[in-house]
C-alpha cells in the first residue's frame, strides 16, 4: 500500500465517525484530489494532550481541532474522572471562537453519557469564570473551550483539576493515556450521549461578579477617571460592565468595533494585546475620548493589557512586567496592612523585581516554571503573575490568571493615584526608585516549521555561547531538574554583570521566545544594557 493509499484509508475511517459536514467535506476534497501533502498534514501526527490541554488549527483529522478530536478528549477525561472520583462532576465553558459552543455541547453530552455530572454554561463564559465555577460548585474538573489569544483559525480545550488550577502531571499524562486508548480502539460515533447535563446556575456568574467587584481598596479615596475598554472581539465586555457597575466605578467607554464577540476577529491580525497593532483601535478610541486609562482583555478575558495617558497627552502601554510590579506592590501592601501571610510568585521568565517587593513586605517569594498551572500552585498566594499579561489577584476565588479582576484593581489604583494628581507612570517610577530599574524585553520568532525551533534549541544546547554582549556567561540547561524546579525545555544564560537570558519554545504557539532582563540604578542605563543584550541575542538566534 502506498503512502497516499494509507492516508486515504485513515481519512475514510475518520469520516465514518465524524458528525461535522464541514470537516467531512474537507477530507472528501483532499481524497478526491489525491492531495497527499494535505492528508499528511492532517494525519501525519496528532495534537498532543498536555498541560495546556489541546490547542491547534481548526480542521479535519487528528492534527486539527474538530468534533472527533474533542469527543475523544471528552471520553478520555470522563474515563479518568470515573476512575478517580466516587461522584465525578465537570464544569464546561466556552468562548466565541468558531465551534466553541459545539465542542462544549459535545463534551457535555459525552460526559453525561459516561455518568459524569456535567454543568454547561448557558452562554459565553470568561476563562476565569470557569476556574471560579470549579471551586464554587465543588466539581472534580473543569473544561474551557478556548484558544485564548491564538490566531482566528485556532481553537483549544483547557482542563482544570478539582482545585480550579490548570492540570499538571500526572493528571495530564493519565488523561492523555485514556484519550489515546479510546482513539485507537473506540469510535466517536459509538459513544453514548445524553442530554441529562445541567446548566451552570446563574448564581455562579453573579457570585463571581460580586467577588470581583469587592476587590476595591477599602482605604482609597478615588477620583472619577475616563477609562476606555476593549474586549478584543471576545467575551469580556458584558462582564466588565457588570463588575464596574457593582463596584461603583464609572462604566468604561467600550471600543465599539471590538465590543461584540466575533471569532473572526475582523479588526486584528492576532487577537493578542502583546502583538504589534492589536491595541491600535483602543488607543484611537482613547485619544478620541481623551481617556486617562486603557484596559484591554484578550478574547477569553484571562489576560490584561494596560496603557495610561502621559502628561503630553500620548499613551504609554505598560509591559507585563511593569504592570506586574504595580499590581504586586498593591496586593502586597494590602496583605501587609491586613496582617495576611503568604507569598508572591512569578514565572522564571518574568521580572525578578517582584522578589524585591516580597522582601520589602516580609513575604515569601517563588519563581516557578512558565505557565499559570505552576504559578497558581504556590501556597497562600497573595499575588502571582506572568510577563505575558497574566495576573492572579484573588487566589482564594480564582486559581488562574484573571484579566477581569486585574482590570478592576488597575482601575482602582489609577483612580486613587488620580485623586493625588499622579498616574500609573508616576507610580512605576516611584517603585523603580525603591526596588531598582528592571528593564525586560522579549525576542519572539514565529515559525511555520517547528523543526526550526528544535534546531535552534539543540544548537544552543550543544554550543552555548561563552560570551553574550562581550560579557562572560554561566549556562544552565533547565531540561535538568534544578532545586525546586522540575525539568523544562528552556535554556538560561546568566551574564556576570547580572543580566539574564532565557530561551524556550512557546507552549501554545509556533514560536521561539527569548526573554531578556537587565537591572541598574538608573532607567537609561538599564535600557541601554537591555538594548545591547537584545542586539547580541538577535545575532545568535537569527
Amino acid at each position: 500500500m502506498t503512502q497516499l493509499e494509507t492516508l486515504v484509508q485513515q481519512a475514510r475511517s475518520w469520516i465514518a465517525q465524524d458528525p461535522d459536514a464541514e470537516t467531512v467535506s474537507e477530507l472528501d476534497n483532499l481524497i478526491n484530489s489525491a492531495d497527499e501533502a494535505g492528508l499528511s498534514e492532517r494525519f501525519g501526527q496528532r495534537i498532543g494532550f498536555g498541560t495546556a490541554g489541546l490547542r491547534g488549527l481548526l480542521g479535519a483529522g487528528p492534527n486539527r481541532m474538530n468534533r472527533v478530536l474533542v469527543s475523544q478528549a471528552a471520553a478520555g477525561i470522563a474515563k479518568y474522572l470515573k476512575g478517580n472520583f466516587d461522584d465525578p462532576s465537570v464544569v464546561i465553558g466556552y468562548d466565541a471562537r468558531k465551534n466553541s459552543d459545539v465542542f462544549a455541547k459535545d463534551s457535555a453530552e459525552i460526559f453525561a453519557g459516561f455518568g459524569v455530572r456535567a454543568f454547561l454554561f448557558p452562554e459565553l463564559a470568561a476563562t476565569p469564570l470557569v476556574a471560579y465555577a470549579v471551586r464554587n460548585l465543588g466539581a472534580s474538573a473543569g473544561v474551557m473551550v478556548t484558544a485564548s489569544h491564538n490566531p482566528p483559525g485556532d481553537n483549544g480545550y483547557k482542563v482544570y483539576d478539582h482545585t480550579g488550577s490548570q492540570i499538571i502531571s500526572p493528571m495530564d499524562s493519565e488523561i492523555a493515556k485514556h484519550i489515546d486508548e479510546f482513539a485507537k480502539s473506540g469510535l466517536v460515533s459509538d459513544l453514548v450521549r445524553s442530554d441529562s447535563f445541567l446548566e451552570v446556575p446563574t448564581s455562579v456568574r453573579s457570585g463571581y461578579a460580586q467577588s470581583v467587584s469587592g476587590l476595591l481598596n477599602k482605604h482609597s479615596t478615588r477620583k472619577d477617571i475616563k477609562i476606555v475598554y476593549s474586549a478584543m472581539h471576545g467575551v469580556g465586555a458584558s462582564f466588565i460592565e457588570e463588575i464596574f457597575d457593582l463596584a461603583g466605578l464609572k462604566t468604561p467607554t467600550q471600543v465599539a468595533s471590538q465590543r461584540e464577540p466575533d471569532g473572526k476577529f475582523p479588526t486584528v491580525v492576532f487577537p493578542n494585546p502583546e502583538e504589534p497593532g492589536a491595541m491600535d483601535e483602543s488607543m484611537a478610541t482613547a485619544s478620541m475620548h481623551n481617556a486617562d486609562l486603557v484596559l484591554v482583555n484578550d478574547p477569553d478575558a484571562d489576560r490584561l493589557a494596560v496603557a495610561f495617558k502621559k502628561a503630553d497627552g500620548s499613551y504609554q502601554q505598560l509591559t507585563g512586567d511593569q504592570l506586574g510590579l504595580i499590581l504586586g506592590e498593591e496586593m502586597a501592601a494590602r496583605a501587609s496592612r491586613e496582617g495576611i501571610a503568604g507569598s508572591l510568585a512569578c514565572s522564571i521568565v518574568s521580572s525578578s523585581a517582584l522578589g524585591k517587593v516580597a522582601a520589602h513586605y516580609g513575604f515569601g517569594f517563588e519563581q516557578t516554571l512558565t505557565g499559570f498551572k505552576w504559578v497558581s500552585r504556590v501556597p497562600n498566594l497573595i499575588f502571582g503573575y506572568e510577563e505575558a499579561l497574566g495576573y492572579c489577584v484573588d487566589w482564594n476565588q480564582v486559581r488562574d490568571k484573571d484579566g477581569l479582576s486585574a482590570a478592576v484593581i488597575v482601575a482602582d489604583i489609577a483612580s486613587a493615584l488620580a485623586e493625588q494628581g499622579y498616574t500609573l507612570g508616576d507610580q512605576l517610577e516611584k517603585l523603580m526608585q525603591r526596588y531598582g530599574y528592571f528593564s525586560t524585553g522579549q525576542i519572539s520568532i514565529r515559525v511555520t516549521d517547528l523543526n526550526v525551533i528544535s534546531n535552534i534549541m539543540q544548537n544552543l544546547r550543544n554550543n552555548p555561547p561563552a560570551q553574550i554582549a562581550g560579557v562572560d556567561v554561566l549556562f544552565q540547561d533547565l531540561n535538568q531538574s534544578s532545586g525546586s524546579l522540575p525539568a523544562t525545555d528552556a535554556l538560561k544564560f546568566s551574564l556576570t554583570d547580572g543580566r539574564t537570558v532565557i530561551v524556550r519554545p512557546s507552549g501554545t504557539e509556533p514560536k521561539l521566545k527569548c526573554y531578556l532582563q537587565a537591572v541598574s540604578d538608573s532607567d537609561n542605563k538599564s535600557r541601554l544594557l537591555l538594548e545591547e543584550l537584545e542586539a547580541s541575542m538577535r545575532k545568535i538566534l537569527i
